[in-house]
C-alpha cells in the first residue's frame, strides 16, 4: 500500500514538473514544434498513455496534430464528423464508429463554447480505469498546448495585419505623391483631376506637366494589379516618364520604346501598364498623343466628339512595339478633353448595366461646364448611378479644357 502511495506522488511529481516545463516554454514563446514534442513526451512517459491522437481546431477545420502507436493506415478523417457528437469526457468502450472504438477515451478542450482540441487516449495492454487517475493532467496539458497554439495563431495574425497596414499607409503616400495635389488653371487652359481608389490605394495615375512656356503635356496610366505592389510599379513609372519627357530631341516613338522597355524590365512581363500621352503646342495650338492600350480619351471641338485612338499597344507585354501610330490634331476652337481609366465605364449598377453606356451623353451634355463642375457632376451622375454597388476598380478621371 506504502508503495503504491509513493508511486502516486512520484508520478505525480513528474507531472508538476512536466507542467511547469511546458508552462515555460509557453511563457518564453517556444515554437510550436518544440511545444509538441514536449507534449508528446510528456503524455506517453509521465501518464498511463502509450497510444494518442491529438486533433487542433483551425481555421474553421480540424487539423490533426500528433499521435503515438498509430497504424500508418488510420483514417484520422473520418473521425473528425464524429468530434461534435462527444461535448464532454466519455469512455469510448464500445464505439460505433471503429477509428474511435480503437482508443480508451476521447477528451474534447473548449474555450467559450468553442472547440479547440480533442484528444483520443489508449493504454495498450492495460485496462482503461488506468487512465483515469491522469485525465485530470492530460486535460491540463492539452489545453495549455492548444491554448498556446491558438494565441500564436492570433499573434501571427495581428503581425500580419500589421504589417498589411503599414505597407497600405505606405502605398497611400506613394499614391499621394503620384496624383497631383494640384492642377494647372490659367487662360490658356485648366485641369481638373478624379481619383477614387478601389481599396485605399491604386494602380492609376494622372498628371499635367509643364514643359516650357509654350507646351505642356498630360498623362493617365493604369497597371494591372492593385496595393502597394502596384503602387511601387506606377511610382517608378511615373519616374521615368518624367526623366523621359524632359529630354530635347526625344520623338514620341523613343519615348514609348523606352518606357516600354523599363516596364519590361521592371516587371518582367508579369504586369503591363496602359497609358495615354499628349503634349500641346500652346503656340502653334497642336497637339500630339499617343495611346498605348488605353481607353482611348474623348476630345469634344464644335460639339462635336472623337477618341483619341490613335497609338500602340500596352506597354510591358512585349520586348519591342513593332507599330506606333502618332496622332495629330489642330484646334481652331476651344477644346474640351476627358481622360480616364477602365474603372470608370467598367462600373456597374445594381442592374448590371455599365456606365459607359451613359457615359459619352454625359460628356456632350456637359462639356461646356468648367473642368472642375464637370468633375463634380460626374461624381454625383457615379454615385447616382452605382447606387448601392460597390467600385469594383480604381477610378481616375483627368478633365482638360484647352482655350484657344
Amino acid at each position: 500500500m506504502e508503495k503504491s502511495l509513493e508511486r502516486r506522488l512520484y508520478i505525480q511529481k513528474l507531472q508538476m514538473k512536466r507542467l511547469f516545463e511546458l508552462a515555460q516554454a509557453v511563457s518564453s514563446n517556444a515554437e510550436s514544434e518544440h511545444l509538441i514534442n514536449l507534449y508528446h513526451s510528456t503524455l506517453c512517459n509521465e501518464t498511463e498513455v502509450n497510444c494518442f491522437a491529438l486533433f487542433i481546431y483551425q481555421n474553421n477545420d480540424w487539423n490533426f496534430l500528433s499521435s503515438a502507436q498509430l497504424n500508418n493506415d488510420f483514417d484520422t478523417k473520418n473521425l473528425i464528423s464524429y468530434f461534435p457528437n462527444y461535448p464532454k469526457i466519455t469512455k469510448l468502450t464500445g464505439a460505433e464508429v471503429e477509428e474511435l472504438a480503437h482508443f480508451d477515451f476521447i477528451l474534447p478542450i473548449f474555450q467559450k463554447n468553442q472547440p479547440l482540441a480533442v484528444v483520443l487516449l489508449k493504454n495498450i495492454g492495460s485496462p482503461a480505469e488506468y487512465l483515469h487517475d491522469n485525465l485530470d493532467f492530460i486535460k491540463a496539458i492539452t489545453e495549455m498546448l492548444a491554448m498556446a497554439i491558438e494565441n500564436k495563431k492570433l499573434f501571427q495574425q495581428q503581425l500580419e495585419q500589421e504589417r498589411l497596414q503599414r505597407e497600405l499607409e505606405l502605398a497611400i503616400q506613394m499614391q499621394n505623391m503620384l496624383i497631383p495635389a494640384q492642377l494647372p488653371n490659367n487662360q490658356q487652359y485648366e485641369f481638373s483631376g478624379i481619383y477614387q481608389p478601389y481599396s485605399g490605394v491604386g494602380g492609376d495615375y494622372y498628371d499635367v506637366i509643364k514643359l516650357d512656356d509654350e507646351e505642356i503635356a498630360f498623362c493617365i496610366a493604369d497597371i494591372s494589379g492593385k496595393g502597394v505592389a502596384a503602387a511601387l510599379l506606377m511610382s517608378n513609372f511615373q519616374a521615368n516618364v518624367h526623366a523621359l519627357i524632359h529630354r530635347k530631341n526625344v520623338n514620341f516613338r523613343k519615348f514609348i520604346q523606352s518606357l516600354n522597355s523599363s516596364v519590361l524590365a521592371t516587371t518582367k512581363g508579369e504586369k503591363f501598364i496602359t497609358f495615354f500621352l499628349a503634349r500641346y503646342d500652346l503656340e502653334r495650338k497642336r497637339l500630339r498623343y499617343i495611346c498605348a492600350g488605353h481607353n482611348p480619351p474623348y476630345l469634344i471641338t464644335q460639339n462635336k466628339l472623337q477618341k483619341l485612338d490613335k497609338g500602340c499597344t500596352i506597354l510591358g507585354a512585349f520586348d519591342e512595339i513593332n507599330q506606333i501610330e502618332l496622332g495629330e490634331i489642330y484646334l481652331e476652337e476651344d477644346a474640351f478633353l476627358l481622360l480616364y481609366t477602365d474603372g470608370l465605364t467598367d462600373l456597374q449598377n445594381e442592374q448590371q448595366v455599365y456606365f459607359s453606356e451613359r457615359l459619352e451623353n454625359f460628356v456632350l451634355n456637359n462639356c461646356q461646364k468648367p473642368a472642375f463642375d464637370f468633375n463634380n457632376l460626374l461624381l454625383q451622375e457615379i454615385n447616382n448611378f452605382r447606387g448601392k454597388t460597390a467600385f469594383s476598380d480604381d477610378v481616375s478621371v483627368l478633365t482638360a479644357r484647352i482655350f484657344t
